[in-house]
C-alpha cells in the first residue's frame, strides 16, 4: 500500500469558541496520530497510507464540532501515485 500525501485545512466558525482554539485541536490530532506531518500557515500536510490519513480527517471532524465549531469545513489535496508512495520529502528536499 502506497503513501499518500494530504493537505489538510481545517475552517471551524463558532459563535462560542475562539477558531484558533479549534485549529489547534486539530493540530494536536495530527501530531498525536503519529503520522509524518509539516505544519504550514494555511494547512497542515499530512503522509500515511489512505486510510490513515481518511480516518484522521474523521477524527478531526468530530474533535473540531465536540470543540465547539458550530459549522466546519474541512480543505483537502490529495497526492497519491501508482507505483511509488507520495513523500513529503520529494517535495521538500530542495528548500532544505
Amino acid at each position: 500500500m502506497n503513501k499518500v500525501n494530504l493537505a489538510i485545512q481545517v475552517l471551524p466558525f463558532s459563535t462560542t469558541e475562539d477558531k484558533y482554539v479549534i485549529i489547534d485541536k486539530a493540530i494536536a490530532l495530527i501530531s498525536d496520530s503519529g503520522l509524518k506531518h509539516v505544519v504550514c500557515p494555511f494547512e497542515t500536510v499530512v503522509e500515511g497510507s489512505f486510510e490513515e490519513v481518511m480516518n484522521l480527517v474523521e477524527d478531526i471532524k468530530h474533535s473540531c464540532l465536540l470543540a465547539g465549531a458550530d459549522d466546519l469545513i474541512i480543505n483537502m489535496k490529495l497526492h497519491a501515485k501508482r507505483e511509488a508512495d507520495a513523500l513529503i520529502v520529494d517535495k521538500m528536499e530542495k528548500y532544505s
